[in-house]
């Protein structure tokens, strides 16, 4: 067992020490303020304190963060240590308060201090210190423990780490569940005279065939991923956009469908599904609160599961929110601007409300990968996007961490502009879970 000796009783150090040895390096530990207790004890142990104690255990001294209540902007100042970026610099037998940088980063610490939007009105991605330190595309905290836990083997031979392997979870966001099925009639004679005068000749063809029934709906692409799914024993996670009124960026068809009711209903009997909560119901709680019903009586099941539609989400509001509504598992924690690892970690972590210094009930499963971002924030070629995916694949499970993708049913179609994407994803699946 690791024993962590700390003169602090501070919710900030707990919390983290939980996350840092429960959620990233699994391994018995228990924190102590006995110093008495922390002397005798034989087996590995870490002092967390102002000052060492003796030389049969790992010293960490305190920055200030972890024992503050309050939020203030903090110098953030970078160096490196065994080739990875640190800071909160400290001495001890390693140079920086390895607490306090992981809780900064997990905990969200920047974005409850004033900083700029993006044109979406999102926390902008180039306003954080892992963007602005280039270690954004990293697990830091994990790569962080890794070495840590060399350091542990090196001094302390008898402590036992829970073996970590990498765990994948597909996800896909429904906001298009089709692209001419289920959108009525008006919907789709103002697409086809659209596409008249702008001389789209492929795309009426294609609208033409789908309506009348002579060809499948191109965005359809629900079996294909099935049949991957099943090829390669994965279990996915699908969420569904079910806004009630289709505007601005909701453009899926109405949940009161019989098309997307049935199709719902067909993946939540296969595997597990969430709300996907539309763009509109961020300006309006009541929406929210229809769209999480509205899938709750599709399915006849508690909705615990969520994702924000186009990643609008903000620190603390979004997340209290959701809590409010049952949600125990959420799946917002990335970019909807680039690609990476937005809390710097590859494992989950249950959320920390810093304004009311409290350790929450919700599950934060963070991903780093969606081929939107790929494709028109960062203007990837497929094969660039290719290997940026398979980069953040072999990161973290270098770490032992979990990597969630996001990818969209409309981004696999056989339609020309898309097959190199179908084509990708496929051979990255056969490539790594074949």
């Amino acid at each position: 067992m690791l024993l962590i000796y700390t003169t602090e009783n501070k919710n900030r150090f707990s919390y983290i020490a939980e996350v840092l040895f429960t959620c990233v390096l699994p391994v018995e530990f228990k924190i102590t303020h006995s110093a008495s207790d922390f002397a005798s004890y034989s087996g590995t142990k870490i002092n967390y304190s102002g000052s060492r104690f003796a030389n049969d255990e790992i010293w960490i001294q305190p920055h200030a963060l972890l024992t503050e209540n309050s939020i203030s902007k903090q110098q953030i100042d970078c160096f490196e240590w065994h080739g990875l970026k640190v800071c909160f610099k400290t001495v001890g037998d390693i140079p920086f308060d390895i607490f306090a940088a992981s809780f900064y980063l997990i905990s969200r610490y920047e974005e409850y201090l004033p900083h700029e939007k993006d044109e979406y009105g999102r926390y902008a991605h180039k306003n954080s210190v892992a963007y602005k330190k280039s270690f954004l595309h990293l697990p830091l905290i994990n790569m962080w423990m890794k070495e840590l836990q060399d350091f542990f083997k090196g001094k302390f031979l008898l402590l036992t780490f829970n073996s970590s392997l990498l765990t994948f979870i597909p996800t896909y966001d429904i906001d298009i569940a089709y692209a001419y099925k289920g959108k009525g009639v008006f919907r789709n004679i103002g697409g086809f005279y659209k596409e008249l005068f702008t001389g789209k000749w492929k795309q009426l063809a294609e609208r033409a065939n789908v309506y009348s029934g002579w060809k499948d709906d191109p965005f359809d692409t629900y079996n294909w991923l099935d049949d991957l799914h099943e090829k390669y024993a994965l279990k996915p996670i699908y969420f569904f956009l079910l806004a009630d009124k289709n505007k601005q960026y909701d453009k899926n068809i109405s949940p009161e469908t019989k098309l997307m009711r049935d199709l719902v209903q067909e993946h939540a009997a296969k595997y597990q599904i969430g709300i996907h909560p539309s763009w509109q119901s961020g300006d309006d709680e009541n929406m929210l609160d229809k769209e999480i019903n509205t899938l709750k009586n599709i399915t006849g099941k508690p909705v615990q599961l969520s994702r924000q539609h186009y990643i609008r989400m903000d620190i603390p509001g979004t997340y209290r929110l959701l809590v409010s509504k049952g949600i125990i598992e959420e799946y917002s924690m990335g970019y909807g601007s680039i690609n990476g690892f937005r809390a710097s970690v590859a494992s989950p972590f249950y959320w920390y409300d810093l304004e009311n210094d409290i350790k929450t009930s919700v599950l934060i499963r963070p991903y780093c990968y969606m081929e939107a971002n790929s494709f028109f924030e960062q203007h990837y070629s497929t094969q660039e996007a290719a290997a940026e995916l398979q980069q953040y694949h072999d990161v973290v499970k270098a770490v032992g961490g979990q990597l969630i993708t996001i990818f969209h049913n409309h981004f696999v179609t056989e339609q020309p502009q898309w097959t190199a994407w179908r084509r990708m994803y496929a051979a990255f699946l056969e490539k790594n879970f074949g």
